[in-house]
């Protein structure tokens, strides 16, 4: 039998999956590591951690499947992205890796927007220029670490760097790249305008290949390391968020899926990039080359849930232990004796500041509304209400562009009945919910794996994969109902836009 080996390197360790070509999960296998977090808004990893994790977990994986390494047919990676990892001609780390979560290139940011207006570079990039993306950060390292910028060759991300330990060649793909901040999505290259306001040496700046591309061979050197047979095939794999893409079935133009973790996202795909006027949402490189992932991501969805159940909802942790249950079942069961509309109560949940739609780091979480009739079963309804709503917003935008009438969700929120339902409602769409929710990332890498080396003909190997346990339709009097407590879900934001910025000020 052949297999497809996926790695899906996150933020808090990587995670090994083993499927046979045939779209069966065999086993998956997760070593962890750690982010170092200082400096107020600085965020680091070792890259050497990637690597060790990576060789672990694969080892593991292939003893306890029991398979030879010779059966797999191809490795392929999900991996973080908006990362720094300057590294010289032999590949070796000049430094930690600056990740994604960090913003210290704040003064970077505004010496690109001196040159170069937002809407100038969202049009070119797909994205808002600010100091989460890897040339801001670059030029923070010139900036500050002068001796490391002279001696960088390139500069990877996550699964750059671990394409490069197992191959010994230096490329990105288009999804990573776009994630880099000075990628141009209508030639899927380097952006010169980009380069040129930033000052940062092109040539140290990997080749963009396709994200089906075979960089290589597993290396004699490193084949006992890893725990691989030589010569297997290393297939460049994508960005993290937009390898879900695949693994979420979103293939083609109106595909969308949505996912619920601790942060949420909403994405679909279509055959241009989808510019809104506001900048609300943002465009990545698609791994399906000439197709285009619009986006909107919230900072804090599954994680005000998480909140909530810390701080109000500790009765129901109690009986969860009592019953051997997830507390989470118990608040569903709270948030489905609330109405529609919990009550009059909305939630606004911008408990970190918040990304897509509003893009305002002063945004605060906030109940309005309540009485003294109000339950606790409201309060727990409308942060489900108050987060899908958000998401919807971001939906609207991409509807005025691409035609949606059913969205595949997944993460851990998926889980949930009662939000699938309000999903269905808020949403006005097809809920599906596939059997596998936390592997839209190993799924992803390993049909772009597959795909790479001709397993499989074309990215629709992903019926193999994805198969749907339920379906939630949308309720007409019910999708009405959510249009009308919308509409006090913008009112709410906009008048506490300004109260927002004054309470920042404020300390």
């Amino acid at each position: 039998m052949k297999y497809l080996l996926a790695h899906d390197i996150g933020t808090s360790g990587n995670k090994a999956t083993l499927f046979s070509v045939e779209g069966a999960l065999i086993k998956s296998c997760t070593v962890s590591y750690e982010a170092h977090y200082f400096n107020g808004t600085w965020v680091e990893q070792e890259a050497e951690d990637w690597w060790r994790a990576v060789c672990e977990s694969s080892k593991e994986l292939i003893r306890s499947a029991g398979i030879d390494a010779k059966e797999i047919a191809a490795i392929s990676f999900s991996g973080q992205m908006m990362g720094c990892l300057c590294v010289d001609r032999n590949g070796r780390p000049l430094r930690p890796s600056i990740i994604w979560a960090d913003s210290r290139a704040q003064k970077q940011a505004l010496e690109i927007e001196r040159k170069i207006s937002q809407k100038d570079y969202y049009h070119i990039s797909g994205h808002r220029n600010t100091a989460s993306y890897g040339i801001q950060k670059l030029m923070w390292i010139r900036e500050n670490e002068p001796e490391i910028y002279k001696k960088t060759y390139k500069v990877l991300n996550a699964k750059d760097y671990i394409v490069f330990k197992l191959t010994g060649k230096f490329y990105t793909e288009p999804s990573d790249a776009n994630s880099f901040g000075c990628f141009d999505l209508k030639t899927f290259q380097w952006s010169d305008k980009i380069l040129e306001c930033t000052g940062v040496d092109r040539e140290k700046l990997p080749e963009i290949v396709p994200s089906t591309y075979v960089a290589g061979e597993v290396a004699r050197q490193v084949a006992v390391q890893a725990g691989l047979a030589e010569g297997t095939p290393v297939v460049m794999g994508g960005g993290d968020g937009v390898v879900a893409n695949i693994g979420c079935g979103s293939i083609a133009p109106g595909k969308t899926y949505c996912c619920m973790g601790t942060s949420a996202w909403i994405t679909t795909t279509t055959d241009q990039p989808v510019f809104d006027e506001e900048m609300r949402t943002v465009t990545w490189a698609h791994v399906i080359p000439g197709l285009y992932a619009p986006n909107g991501t919230m900072q804090y969805a599954g994680g005000s849930y998480s909140w909530v159940k810390q701080v109000i909802c500790t009765l129901e942790m109690e009986q969860a232990k009592k019953n051997g249950t997830s507390p989470y079942d118990e608040m569903n069961r709270l948030a489905k004796d609330s109405p529609i509309g919990s009550g009059g109560v909305v939630f606004l949940p911008y408990m970190l500041g918040e990304r897509a739609p509003r893009w305002n780091p002063y945004a605060k979480g906030t109940w309005l509304g309540l009485k003294p009739e109000n339950t606790r079963g409201d309060m727990v309804r409308s942060v489900l209400e108050g987060i899908t709503m958000n998401l919807s917003i971001c939906l609207d935008i991409l509807r005025a562009k691409a035609g949606i009438e059913e969205i595949t969700v997944v993460g851990g929120g998926a889980k949930s009945e009662v939000w699938q339902q309000i999903m269905a409602d808020i949403y006005d769409a097809e809920i599906k919910v596939p059997r596998l929710l936390e592997e839209g990332g190993s799924m992803g890498a390993a049909v772009i794996g597959g795909v790479g080396v001709r397993v499989y003909p074309d990215f629709s190997a992903i019926e193999r994969f994805m198969k749907i346990d339920q379906v939630k339709a949308p309720d007409r009097e019910s999708v009405k109902k959510y249009g009308e407590i919308k509409k006090i879900f913008e009112q709410y934001y906009s008048a506490l836009k300004d109260v927002f910025e004054e309470i920042y000020k404020a300390g």
